[in-house]
């Protein structure tokens, strides 16, 4: 695998490697991410992965500084997977002076959900992967479907600028007691650890009630909310919304997905079900 700290070196190197497919990550990878890296082998002749924290996408007081960075060991399973390009910029590759242009998706797609609890949070991931898939012009990019919002809002930022990439979903991989993989997971103690997979718990339960009928949306969001919060979660939301917007839904919509956002001690985690 040969790694990339400059634009240009990544720019060469693409230049002679046929069909690529592009998978952005920030690093201190689970294997979640090397589903995607695995998945992506079978769209291209070579695959770029790229490790970069982004400082555009957190807020002051978020977890910036202390986000992990294992960039030796994502090193060791990118290669294990196959991986041929590592894009691994510095913030003055990234950003040589401060980024004045941005991609700002609209305040329906992006002020909703995670967007409400993080305001500015999805300009910053547009702004970056598009300046990612300039610098690596890829054929096809992959993106996790854990993260929901973010998939909605590339998918339709790609659609809309007309950028000839094609955005192909992975699925979320998940610990056998249904805990998404999250490079976050980490920070839970052990007992945060074990109540954990209440989140998917959740999840389940509504999306298992809308396939028997259920149709009280807001009712089923409450008692989840409700769950969760006797059980020391501090929820930001739990949303029944129509997967192609993430608009709320009438009772005669369909292609639905549940998604969740909750604290649990400092970790915020989260999490969706499509119906």
């Amino acid at each position: 695998m040969l790694i990339h700290e400059t634009i240009s070196g990544l720019r060469a190197a693409r230049a002679t490697a046929g069909r690529v497919a592009l998978v952005p990550t920030m690093g201190n990878l689970h294997d979640g991410h090397i589903a995607l890296m695995t998945q992506a082998r079978a769209h291209a002749d070579q695959v770029i992965a790229t490790i970069f924290v982004n400082r555009l996408q957190f807020r002051p007081g978020e977890d910036f500084e202390k986000y992990p960075r294992t960039f030796a060991a994502d090193c060791a399973r990118m290669e294990a997977a196959g991986v041929e390009h590592l894009f691994a910029p510095g913030e003055a590759e990234m950003y040589p002076q401060p980024q004045s242009y941005h991609v700002e998706p609209p305040p329906e797609q992006a002020g909703v959900l995670d967007g409400e609890f993080r305001p500015g949070h999805f300009r910053g991931v547009a702004t970056v992967v598009m300046k990612l898939f300039q610098i690596a012009q890829a054929d096809v990019a992959l993106f996790g479907k854990k993260d929901y919002q973010q998939l909605m809002v590339i998918r339709n930022m790609v659609r809309e600028f007309a950028v000839p990439v094609e955005i192909i979903p992975g699925e979320t991989v998940r610990a056998a007691d249904g805990l998404a993989l999250s490079s976050r997971n980490g920070y839970l103690s052990a007992s945060e650890r074990a109540e954990a997979p209440r989140l998917y718990r959740e999840l389940t339960g509504i999306a298992a009630a809308i396939r028997d009928g259920a149709r009280n949306y807001p009712d089923l969001e409450a008692r989840a909310m409700n769950v969760l919060s006797m059980n020391a979660w501090a929820p930001d939301y739990v949303a029944v919304r129509k997967k192609h917007d993430l608009q709320s839904p009438s009772a005669a919509d369909s292609g639905l997905v549940v998604l969740a956002a909750a604290r649990l001690g400092s970790t915020r985690l989260i999490d969706n079900l499509e119906v």
